[in-house]
């Protein structure tokens, strides 16, 4: 079923390579590889530009330790986000595409923040699913790696639907065994958009002001990067047409019903 519909970060190289180019960015991090779609586009960027691109990411797709190993500029660091990023070194821009819930990018959000600070460097970071499913709702590829504090009631078998609040068991929008959903939506420490606003709250100051723009399209992406920074200016004005832009966001609601009816049909067909 993933397969019809667009999903990739790469979706957005439109958007995301000439903000990599005002801001002169040469090194790049990504958190969850994306092996055959962003992954290689950062790493043709990061190539050309003298700079090197390091993926984080336990479990890769088949063929991408293979490829990372092929190209010296490309460094594969096979942890879990949260323990790579006590030892990463700051880079140009971040890209965040791992596991797709509150607690894991929060922190990763504020580790990458700190990393930055401590080099001096601006914060600049792209982040994946920041709208539905996962912007209320928390999404876990591995729930293990979530302390059961931050770690909400899920199931692997049931799935979800576009403006509606409750899971449906093998129905919907689900992982087929792939990642689980939260049971429950909105409050508190409760998916990707969540964590992002309670990041920006705690980090957003007089001294160091913070940007964000939301693109709501193929799952939505989301851009942080320092006001300060000598390129925000123009990064701003380039993207400002995007943000919270009503008619993307209707076509990306169209768009995503019409899989959900895929998928229903789909599903009552077995």
């Amino acid at each position: 079923m993933s397969d019809l519909l667009i999903h990739s970060m790469a979706e957005f190289s439109s958007l995301i390579l000439p903000c990599l180019e005002e801001a002169k960015v040469s090194n790049i991090a990504e958190i969850g590889s994306e092996f055959g779609g962003m992954s290689k586009l950062l790493a043709e960027h990061a190539g050309s530009h003298g700079g090197s691109l390091t993926c984080i990411d336990p479990e890769p797709a088949d063929g991408f330790a293979g490829w990372a190993a092929e190209h010296s500029h490309v460094h594969h660091v096979s942890q879990p986000s949260l323990e790579a990023l006590k030892t990463s070194q700051a880079v140009d821009a971040w890209f965040v595409d791992g596991d797709h819930n509150y607690y894991t990018v929060f922190h990763e959000l504020c580790a990458i923040d700190a990393v930055q600070r401590a080099a001096d460097k601006p914060l600049f970071a792209f982040l994946h699913d920041v709208s539905w499913p996962c912007a209320r709702r928390d999404f876990y590829y591995s729930p293990e790696r979530v302390p059961a504090g931050w770690r909400h009631p899920h199931s692997f078998d049931h799935g979800v639907k576009l403006g509606d609040d409750r899971v449906f068991e093998g129905r919907g929008l689900r992982g087929m065994g792939q990642f689980a959903v939260a049971l429950d939506s909105g409050g508190p420490r409760n998916g990707v958009l969540t964590a992002v606003e309670d990041f920006l709250r705690e980090a957003d100051t007089e001294e160091r002001p913070l940007f964000y723009v939301h693109v709501p399209a193929v799952l939505g992406l989301g851009i942080i990067f320092d006001a300060n920074a000598s390129w925000s200016a123009a990064l701003a004005e380039f993207l400002l047409p995007y943000h919270a832009n009503p008619l993307i966001a209707r076509l990306e609601e169209n768009r995503l019903r019409n899989w959900l009816e895929v998928i229903d049909f789909q599903d009552r067909s077995v």
